[in-house]
């Protein structure tokens, strides 16, 4: 009969107690394993979701810049505040920018001014009485910001050819407006860039490809102003696919209170899975999001001109049209600059000494604030998560050791019974080494067939807290997440580089061995120095 199998016999012997030994070695490996897995897949994923091929957010100064990191990044925060379209338009090549301007309230009171046969082609939107418009613009007609009569907010005058203030030394910039639902999924208003500049993941990261459909586009003839994206997880729990309608909600989920809107976006494509947090949210057109109801920046009520509403009224002449998909029309006029505010600016500057002064200049003035994503997720971690986590470790820890102290006292306590066994042993031939090896094999058995137990109960643990760890972080985990490792090894492979790593749930069976010898040695003494004839006599 084997080493192996004489002292599973032993320990079937004393079940109830064995029972209890590998339970409570069970309870300490559950909280390392759930530790360790929770914190480190939350910790790379947040890690991974902070490389998205843009290296700073450029947001309003009102509100930190960790709030803005998990509002803009993690869609988990709330927006608190906006900044002007126009100071967007900045980060844009000039000819972007003066094309942008087409579309706005400066120009349209400049051509009322110099062509006032022409107002009615270009305010026909703009329910205004002609004489009180043009007695405004002249008297502010001197290039500052003149538009002042007419909006709550200053803007910059415009300047037809000017540069704009950082588009030199920005690679793109997108804009991103936030503050509705579907269901309670977050809504991302945005360009089209978002997914054909943008990159996820680590290294040179990996473009963003559709599992069904399309990237949506700014102006169709069968969806006007209204297509949406939406990524894998929201359409899986939404139950959208291509071709399918919904309605946002303002402000909140529906549910929650949020009123939802009466336009309807149409879905153009399903994102493949990502692994970050675009996948549990829904992105629409921005020219779109602006034409949605309260979605425009109010005007003032100045100089006898007084607004019927905020926004355009021919998008309110064509709501019904747009509802029911019937875009054969000219294509509606969209949200003056003016009227229109971004929530944040994804930009990515030409190289990497560019990003840092781009920041400091940003944030010397008063208009916004840079944020660089990946330092505040670092911040976090090492200010916050670490510290808690390593705490909770070193608890865990010492769980694991009393645990093993426990297997100890077992066997210890099970020596006196069993001296008679140990000397009838040695009567028979057995060697002190023998004996010995069968008390320590013994420990081994009990502690990793308590570690099994443990890992089992800490993954079902983590399967049953993912959806509470995934409403609060935004990371999906389930039974098989396993905590990510160091990086063993790192190589070029078919143009990407492959990083092979062990979990670091790997170290916890060598260390129950290692435990489990040092706590089942003095029993295991004590048996290699039993008296066979004592023992026998007795």
């Amino acid at each position: 009969m084997s080493l192996w199998k004489i002292a599973l016999r032993s320990i079937q012997q004393r079940g109830v107690a064995s029972l209890l030994t590998m339970v409570s070695m069970a309870l300490g490996v559950t909280m390392v394993v759930a530790i360790l897995a929770i914190h480190g897949i939350v910790a790379e994923s947040f890690s991974n979701s902070t490389q998205t091929g843009y290296q700073m957010i450029v947001a309003a100064t009102k509100g930190g810049k960790l709030q803005v990191t998990l509002n803009t990044v993690f869609y988990l925060s709330s927006p608190v505040e906006n900044i002007p379209y126009d100071y967007y338009l900045e980060f844009l090549p000039q000819q972007q920018r003066d094309r942008a301007f087409e579309h706005s309230l400066q120009k349209e009171l400049h051509d009322a001014l110099w062509q006032p046969m022409e107002l009615g082609a270009h305010l026909t939107h703009w329910p205004l009485d002609f004489s009180a418009l043009a007695e405004a613009a002249e008297r502010n007609w001197d290039y500052r910001p003149w538009i002042q009569p007419f909006i709550n907010q200053k803007i910059a005058a415009w300047e037809k050819g000017r540069p704009t203030r950082y588009g030199r030394l920005v690679e793109f910039a997108i804009p991103v407006c936030l503050g509705d639902y579907v269901g309670s999924h977050r809504v991302v208003g945005t360009t089209p860039e978002f997914f054909a500049k943008l990159r996820y993941g680590s290294g040179e990261g990996k473009p963003y490809r559709f599992a069904a459909g399309r990237n949506f586009r700014r102006y169709t003839k069968q969806h006007g102003y209204f297509e949406a994206v939406v990524g894998a997880v929201a359409a899986r729990r939404l139950g959208l696919k291509v071709g399918d309608t919904f309605s946002p909600s303002h402000g909140a989920a529906e549910e929650e209170g949020g009123e939802a809107h009466h336009h309807r976006f149409t879905v153009v494509g399903v994102l493949a899975p990502t692994g970050t947090p675009n996948d549990r949210a829904v992105f629409i057109n921005m020219e779109g999001f602006y034409l949605l109801d309260d979605h425009a920046k109010p005007l003032g009520d100045t100089s006898g001109l007084t607004p019927t509403r905020a926004g355009p009224s021919r998008h309110d002449e064509h709501a019904h049209e747009h509802d029911h998909h019937d875009h054969s029309h000219v294509p509606p006029r969209v949200l003056p600059v003016e009227q229109r505010e971004v929530t944040a600016v994804l930009v990515r500057a030409i190289n990497g000494p560019v990003t840092m002064g781009l920041q400091n200049k940003i944030d010397e003035e008063d208009a916004a604030q840079a944020v660089l994503p990946m330092l505040e997720i670092f911040r976090l971690f090492e200010v916050f998560v670490n510290p808690i986590k390593q705490l909770l470790v070193a608890l865990t820890v010492m769980i694991c050791v009393v645990s093993g102290i426990s297997i100890l006292v077992s066997i210890y306590n099970s020596m006196s019974e069993r001296k008679r066994e140990i000397a009838v042993m040695r009567a028979l031939g057995a060697e002190r080494t023998t004996v010995m090896a069968i008390i320590l094999l013994e420990s081994i058995m009990l502690a990793l067939g308590g570690g099994m137990l443990g890992w089992f109960a800490g993954h079902s643990l983590i399967a049953l807290a993912g959806g509470m760890v995934e409403q609060m972080t935004g990371v999906e985990v389930g039974f098989f997440s396993f905590a990510p490792g160091p990086r063993l090894l790192e190589f070029p492979w078919g143009g990407h580089n492959m990083v092979l790593r062990v979990s670091s749930e790997a170290i916890i069976i060598p260390g129950l061995i290692v435990l489990a010898v040092a706590v089942g040695i003095f029993p295991a003494w004590t048996a290699y120095r039993t008296d066979v004839a004592r023992a026998l006599s007795d």
